[in-house]
């Protein structure tokens, strides 16, 4: 009986070791964000580079309190081979989010997502911030809701910027 519940023990472990190890990696949609100065920009012209695409509204108090930290590691980050998309939903008013932009200064794409496309393509987004952060080859990484581990966050971006 011992054995048998070794053997079992084993193999669950196994099983879920070699889930976390072979997992299926998810491609970020293939989408193209049209910019508030109307240049566009695809998922496949930011390939070989780690890219944020961070969904947010003017609306959204969480949003406009991690932007100062968005625009932070935008600028830290950058030159390395990092880019931001900033996504505002389709609910946000686009004089609002034109005027925040350029009132703050925003260094990166901002998107106004119109027609809720942006959303959809990225697993029907709801909630705000919920950001996805996508490695060199176009992959989904790493999906952020809400509030999150700054430090993580860039120990995470490095780690993906070093990756060949």
């Amino acid at each position: 009986m011992k054995k048998l519940i070794l053997v079992l023990t084993v193999a669950v472990i196994a099983g879920i070791g070699s889930w976390f190890v072979w997992r299926p990696v998810q491609a970020a949609p293939d989408v193209t964000f049209t910019g508030l100065d109307g240049k566009t920009m695809s998922m496949q012209d930011l390939r070989g580079k780690v890219v944020l695409v961070k969904f947010w509204a003017t609306s959204c108090v969480t949003c406009v309190a991690q932007m100062p930290d968005t625009i932070a590691n935008y600028n830290t980050y950058s030159p390395k081979g990092f880019e931001t998309v900033a996504v505002a939903m389709q609910y946000d008013p686009p004089n609002y989010v034109l005027n925040y932009a350029q009132t703050r200064k925003l260094p990166f794409m901002v998107s106004v997502d119109a027609k809720g496309e942006l959303a959809r393509a990225f697993g029907d987004v709801k909630l705000t911030p919920t950001a996805f952060l996508i490695d060199k080859q176009g992959h989904i990484i790493k999906r952020y809701l809400g509030e999150y581990d700054k430090g993580e966050f860039q120990a995470t971006v490095q780690k993906a910027l070093a990756a060949g």
